[in-house]
């Protein structure tokens, strides 16, 4: 019996000893395969953590103007811009023990496998807030063990390479809650109209309790099934120690007010002005369209959203509702290229073709400027005399041409440069034009920014040729800003969703024009607001001075089909056109002043309470008064008198003639009252 008892206790002994070698196997293999694991996510790196997420374009002063998101509103939050009720809400009743486990809680796995089995079919979850964001990020939904596989590599890969906090915070901003609604920022904006961080701890509860079944337990389908889940959260952050039970009962009863997803529709602002910044996200900064539309970017624009809204209002009210005129608006700093306001047509809705930026139109006499810069590069001054009169001109190849003055007006006589832009006249423009080359004003305008094909053809002085409106308003604003380059600027940042800046405007120092030359031409085109200008016809901006507050320089222009008006201070410049989509003429006297009235309006309500700007003359001008009708220097007997500027070494040396002095007058006068006192006594 003994040696059976020896032989029973060695194979129990060699059993046990099988049994622990092969628990050692075991282990060692389980270790193994963890360390496998580990090095393998290791050495994979983090796993990327950006998803879909919408694009928000912000204003000037930070007012979010729109956004793009495509069915899906997205936007990523910090952990530190959330609520704490919303993070421990979630936790609670997701995760209770999310910064104690590796990303499985092997607990929680037995407890759902037994209640599965007991049930027969399966009842119970055991995926962890890793899990599911390793879901969201990377896999589809489908069911399948290759699924599983992926999903607990990336766990892996996420809890050996991020902070639990990094994963919390990627988690709460990508769950999904119903609606087309995604993160706990644009739950909170659209179920109660508000951000995260303002969530109360009802609200909170309310939330984490949707993505259990976002269609099953939203509130806006149905109120009191949510009202159960919302109990069920309370009771989680009871047991969790986040709410003491007079708390959680508190929130239970706290009346909830939705706002039905209204309030998270924002008004869109500027809607011309947001297709040109998508159109300088592709074009300068080279990004693609999924990437704009739905790359969590953050788009800090140059809009000013007071200018864009006078913009709107005063086109409004000057264009008669029935009439069917288009309009197109830029205003733009002249320094540094910032473009403050942008309309593109009366209605986006009905017409989102972007007139300010697509389409070409005649500039008429707003062209001049651009010629006359040219002339003082080539010895012309203020003063410089031509005729104006009815002329042909007989160009080289025999074909002749006329241009015509509005209401076919003439000096008959000699005018100045100052005059001729002040009044607009035609026929001089055509002569200087002619007597530089026709080249020379094709050369000015590309330099100055002009982008549309221009003719070398005479009436090209007289704006022929069509251009964009956003590239005049460019080219004024080289000429306000004393010559220096500038590009029209929408975008001055964009950043990703974690904040790493992606773009930065940067400014140009660089000169294209002469400053001195740059300058007098500013000057002239202060003209048309000056009425001691005014020879056989009105400066051009004779309507609207009276409703001038500030000093501006400018330039009208009309053709049969467009009506122009560009000007500028120091501090802003705008363009405005108004016109036909349909090349219809513009035959209504009032519709031919509305561009006008839009301008000086918009400029005067926009720099209402900005101080006034003056134009400063640069090192190497010159400041004289002329007389206005000759531009000689003006003496005493000069009936009107007018500051004029010039490049040093080009301003008149000669003295106007045209009056007599207090001298000759007397004695003119003297002589025709002896006169007449001789005739007298004859009689």
């Amino acid at each position: 019996m003994e040696m059976i008892a020896i032989e029973r206790w060695k194979r129990t002994f060699k059993y046990m000893r099988l049994f622990l070698w092969l628990a050692f196997v075991a282990s060692l293999l389980c270790t193994l395969t963890i360390a496998g694991l580990i090095i393998f996510a290791k050495w994979q790196g983090p796993p990327p953590l950006a998803v879909p997420q919408s694009t928000i374009f912000y204003a000037e002063d930070g007012t979010k103007i729109g956004e793009n998101h495509y069915g899906g509103k997205r936007y990523w939050v910090k952990l530190s811009d959330m609520s704490e009720h919303a993070i421990h809400a979630t936790i609670a009743v997701e995760d209770r023990k999310f910064f104690d486990h590796y990303g499985f809680d092997l607990k929680r796995i037995a407890g759902a496998i037994v209640a599965d089995i007991k049930a027969m079919k399966k009842v119970q979850g055991a995926s962890t807030i890793t899990q599911q964001y390793a879901r969201n990020l990377f896999l589809s939904y489908e069911k399948t063990w290759w699924r599983k596989i992926q999903e607990a590599l990336y766990t892996i890969r996420l809890e050996a390479n991020y902070d639990k906090r990094d994963i919390l915070e990627g988690y709460l901003n990508t769950i999904y809650y119903g609606h087309g609604v995604y993160g706990i920022e644009a739950a909170a904006n659209f179920y109660f109209g508000k951000s995260a961080r303002e969530l109360t701890v009802a609200e909170a509860a309310m939330l984490a309790g949707i993505p259990k079944g976002p269609s099953y337990y939203s509130p806006l389908v149905d109120l009191e099934r949510a009202k159960k889940r919302q109990r069920i959260v309370l009771h989680s952050m009871v047991e969790a120690k986040f709410l003491s039970k007079e708390e959680a009962k508190q929130a239970a009863n706290e009346p909830l007010y939705f706002s039905n997803g209204q309030q998270m529709k924002t008004k869109t602002i500027a809607p011309y002005f947001q297709d040109a910044v998508k159109h300088m996200l592709k074009t300068v900064l080279g990004l693609d369209e999924e990437t704009i539309e739905m790359g969590g970017l953050r788009v800090y624009t140059t809009l000013d959203v007071n200018m864009q809204a006078i913009a709107e209002e005063k086109i409004k009210e000057t264009i008669h509702s029935q009439s069917n005129i288009q309009v197109a608006l830029v205003a733009m700093e002249p320094k540094t290229g910032e473009v403050k306001a942008l309309v593109g047509g009366r209605d986006y809705e009905k017409s989102p073709f972007n007139r300010a930026i697509q389409a070409e139109r005649q500039p008429g006499s707003t062209f001049k400027p651009f010629l006359y810069y040219g002339a003082l590069q080539h010895g012309f001054t203020p003063s410089t005399q031509l005729r104006s009169e009815p002329t042909t001109f007989t160009l080289e190849d025999g074909s002749t041409y006329t241009p015509r003055n509005f209401n076919n007006y003439y000096a008959n006589d000699t005018i100045t440069l100052a005059q001729a832009i002040a009044l607009s006249d035609n026929v001089y423009a055509v002569k200087t034009h002619l007597l530089l080359g026709q080249d020379k004003l094709v050369t000015i305008a590309k330099q100055l920014g002009i982008t549309s094909k221009l003719k070398q053809v005479p009436s090209l002085a007289l704006g022929t040729s069509p251009v964009k409106v956003i590239d005049m308003a460019r080219a004024y604003s080289i000429i306000a800003n004393g010559g220096k380059k500038v590009e029209p600027v929408f975008i001055k940042k964009v950043t990703n969703y974690e904040g790493k800046v992606l773009y930065e405007q940067r400014p140009s120092d660089e000169q294209i024009l002469d400053p001195a030359l740059a300058f007098v031409t500013t000057h002239l085109m202060t003209g048309m607001f000056d009425p001691t200008l005014n020879d056989y016809a009105s400066v051009t901006g004779q309507s609207i001075i009276p409703r001038m507050t500030r000093p501006y320089a400018g330039k009208s222009g009309t053709t049969k089909t467009d009506s122009w008006m560009i000007g500028f201070t120091p501090q802003l410049v705008t363009a405005v056109w108004t016109g036909y989509d349909r090349d219809e003429t513009i035959d209504r006297t009032d519709e031919k002043q509305y561009a006008k009235h839009i301008w000086v309006s918009f400029m005067e309500d926009s720099l209402r309470e900005r101080k006034v700007a003056t134009f400063e003359p640069p090192e190497g001008v010159i400041g004289i008064y002329v007389d206005p009708h000759n531009g000689k220097l003006a003496t005493t007997t000069c009936p009107t008198k007018r500051l004029s500027y010039y490049v040093v070494g080009t301003e008149p040396t000669d003295y106007c003639k045209d009056h007599p002095t207090e001298k000759k007058k007397k004695k003119k006068q003297k002589e025709k009252d002896s006169w007449l006192k001789r005739l007298f006594d004859w009689f």
